[in-house]
């Protein structure tokens, strides 16, 4: 984000500006941890407290080889703005283990986790950190956090079974679907002749999926890491769920549709292009192939900021992912407020909340982009920083 130009867009103080160009807290911690009679594992790992001047630092525990300070820190950021934007009292974080996911089974993950939880114990217990699923994470290694720290409220996205909350699982295909609707309505697009494709189908990609289809959205396009899969007459997702619920396998070994290079989806004719996977999806390299009248980021930072000036120049309009993908902190905070109050929760009061909060944060974005004739990213960012900046005074910081 540029702060500096953000800033002068809402009148945010200077002091304001000089507080949030630098994260309060980041930790680096060596991580040695033998997980099986043959295997140790020998890496690092990072904490990075962005801002906590709303709330405890929240964000995700992310397992990836790449893993490093400089990651965690800018994905630690994002989350300060995506709380601030949906108005939940919480402040950003993240955290991440150089490590890949895929070589570990699952008694070797968790003895892996349980080592981080010891490492990052304090955080952990005092409520100063809450953490949940990232990128090779998961609902049962967020209940092995629990089974360590024995405290309900301590960490979000377990399994509903041991403390997790109904609807939680989808919640960030839930919060994608209801902006795809959202901007639909605004731009009088009819689902049943608005054609979608989505970049990605692990947990988000495939909840979206789900949703668009039964709103009458026309998925013609998805892809994972072995495959894309296309249907200019659309998809059938739920035969697509069971063959994934039955197999298990990638779709590359999926008899659906037909099967396309990977790239070459991000290039569809289609009305509205979903990143649902990885960052930097969309560069400088390609922007310019993009054919999509819409992008809704469903994944965190996938488009550069070379490739968003190409896309807006050509017409596109971009939903940014601190409103797109901000069902799952929502759901997030809700499991919090379940855990600590121990309320019962069904998973339609889930499915409402955030639809409601998503329904809010995309009137007031789209509004003030109206209003000033700026982007909607610049726009959703200019309104978290001036929530932040805000909660700053309330408290005495400035």
């Amino acid at each position: 984000m540029d702060l500096a130009k953000v800033s002068k867009l809402v009148n945010v103080p200077a002091a304001a500006v000089a507080l949030l160009e630098k994260p309060e807290k980041e930790i680096s911690l060596a991580v040695n941890i033998r997980v099986s009679d043959h295997k140790l594992v020998q890496t690092n790992a990072y904490v990075c407290f962005y801002s906590t001047v709303r709330g405890p630092a929240k964000g995700g525990i992310r397992f990836h080889p790449e893993v490093d300070m400089a990651h965690v820190r800018k994905l630690a950021e994002l989350m300060v703005w995506k709380t601030a934007l949906v108005g939940i009292p919480f402040g950003g974080g993240k955290s991440g283990v150089a490590v890949d996911p895929h070589g570990l089974d699952r008694p070797e993950k968790a003895i892996l986790v349980k080592e981080f939880v010891h490492l990052i114990r304090h955080e952990l217990s005092s409520g100063d950190y809450i953490p949940a699923p990232d990128m090779g994470t998961d609902g049962r290694d967020m209940a092995t956090i629990f089974g360590e720290t024995h405290l309900l409220e301590c960490v979000t996205g377990k399994p509903p079974r041991v403390g997790g909350l109904p609807g939680r699982e989808e919640a960030t295909g839930r919060g994608v679907s209801t902006v795809t609707q959202l901007l639909a309505r605004r731009c009088d697009l009819k689902p049943k002749e608005t054609t979608v494709a989505i970049q990605g189908f692990g947990n988000v990609g495939s909840w979206t999926a789900r949703f668009l289809h039964e709103l009458g959205f026309k998925v013609v396009a998805v892809s994972d890491i072995s495959a894309a899969r296309y249907d200019p007459k659309g998809l059938d997702i739920g035969e697509l769920k069971d063959h994934f619920a039955r197999n298990g396998e990638l779709l590359e070994s999926c008899p659906i549709g037909q099967a396309i290079p990977r790239d070459e989806l991000l290039e569809l004719p289609v009305d509205i292009m979903i990143p649902a996977a990885s960052s930097e999806v969309f560069t400088a390299r390609n922007a310019e192939k993009v054919k999509a009248r819409y992008i809704i980021e469903a994944a965190n930072d996938p488009t550069t900021t070379e490739a968003e000036h190409i896309l807006e120049a050509n017409g596109v309009l971009i939903v940014p992912d601190i409103l797109a993908n901000a069902g799952g902190v929502i759901a997030s905070y809700v499991e919090w407020r379940k855990a600590r109050s121990g309320s019962l929760t069904p998973r339609s009061e889930t499915y409402q909340v955030i639809d409601s909060v998503i329904g809010d944060s995309f009137k007031a974005v789209s509004d003030l982009a109206d209003e000033y004739g700026i982007s909607w990213r610049t726009a959703a960012e200019a309104k978290a920083v001036s929530e932040v900046a805000s909660t700053m005074v309330d408290r005495g910081w400035l």
